[in-house]
């Protein structure tokens, strides 16, 4: 129903986590690593809100700035440690001749982005370069969601978060998809409902207002919040578009972390969305454009719109699909009733 940021021709997403069996909050392996993959002559962008992010290579991104493409985004779970599993996608992007081209060789362009969720597991359980190696040579098309990847370790408020993503196909044919690893230090869920902050998607997704004890055992878990944590996403469509336009769209996509997460955008938070932009789609320029400005203007209007709507839908797609994982309740688990 809700699609997937494959939708978009070429990209591609692979997970590697490690989840020992009986692990409890605090202990054991709970955190893995997600790898987004594009096709050659992906442009790339950046927007970061949140006042704590862990990221790398994002600097490169900005519009000003020299390098355009993008082989590979990591999202990843270790905090700043979790970093290491970049280098893992870089030596296969390396294998495969990916990157920019140098006298001596490649150099892949690998971004990455972390979450905290170091006290979810041990604190020195954490993603390395073989997780990050693992997760590019398993990518695929078929993007799993829930408690997989970078979203093991991943809290959603006070319940689990994980993995979600989503896309939808504009009416000039342009796809727009999005994938989140959602991590927020926010609710996605009312307290006082028990439902998504916002009301259309609960009834996209078929939810309903649960009985008034589910809502109660919800609200009394709040002083369980993690002032310490990340929502990093990706957002990608077929698009051609410049950097400056890519960066235009991670900066509307930001608005559907807003719509679906209370708060957003914290001091405590990292929150960054990556925007990407595959050019296998041409638009043609709207003729009524004034002169004064970018021809592509309307159509970066409409993607970024489109983002900000797939990125919502995919932060309520992880919190549904999580599985439990050291002990953090899901949604489907504390508020059952919302699916009657």
């Amino acid at each position: 129903m809700s699609g997937s940021i494959t939708d978009v021709g070429g990209i591609r997403v692979g997970h590697h986590h490690a989840i020992d069996a009986d692990s409890t909050l605090g202990s054991g392996w709970a955190t893995g690593t997600t790898v987004v993959l594009t096709p050659p002559g992906t442009v790339g962008a950046v927007d970061s809100r949140g006042g704590a992010p862990g990221s790398r290579e994002t600097d490169l991104l900005a519009p000003a700035n020299s390098v355009r493409h993008v082989d590979a985004v990591v999202l990843t779970g270790g905090s700043a440690f979790g970093l290491a599993a970049a280098d893992g996608v870089m030596a296969w992007l390396e294998e495969q001749g990916r990157g920019v081209a140098l006298d001596g060789g490649v150099v892949p362009i690998v971004p990455a982005a972390v979450i905290f969720d170091l006290p979810v597991g041990g604190w020195r359980c954490r993603p390395d370069a073989a997780f990050g190696y693992r997760a590019a040579e398993t990518a695929g098309a078929d993007a799993a969601i829930g408690s997989v990847g970078a979203g093991v370790g991943a809290r959603a408020g006070v319940l689990k978060g994980g993995v979600g993503t989503a896309s939808t196909t504009l009416d000039s044919g342009v796809t727009v998809g999005a994938l989140v690893v959602v991590n927020s230090a926010g609710d996605v869920v009312d307290p006082r409902t028990g439902l998504p902050w916002l009301a259309a998607h609960a009834e996209e997704f078929g939810l309903v207002a649960p009985p008034a004890d589910q809502r109660s055992a919800h609200s009394d878990r709040h002083g369980e919040l993690s002032p310490l944590n990340t929502t990093i996403a990706v957002v990608a469509t077929d698009a051609a578009l410049s950097k400056a336009a890519c960066s235009r769209v991670a900066v509307a996509a930001q608005d559907g972390l807003a719509r679906t997460i209370n708060p957003c955008h914290t001091p405590q938070d990292g929150d960054t969305v990556f925007a990407l932009a595959t050019g296998a789609v041409e638009v043609n320029p709207d003729p009524t454009t004034p002169a004064s400005m970018t021809p592509e203007l309307p159509l970066v209007t409409a993607v970024g719109a489109a983002a900000a709507e797939v990125l919502a839908r995919a932060v309520l797609v992880a919190v549904l699909a999580a599985e439990r994982v050291a002990g953090i309740p899901t949604y489907r688990e504390l508020l059952p009733g919302a699916f009657a």
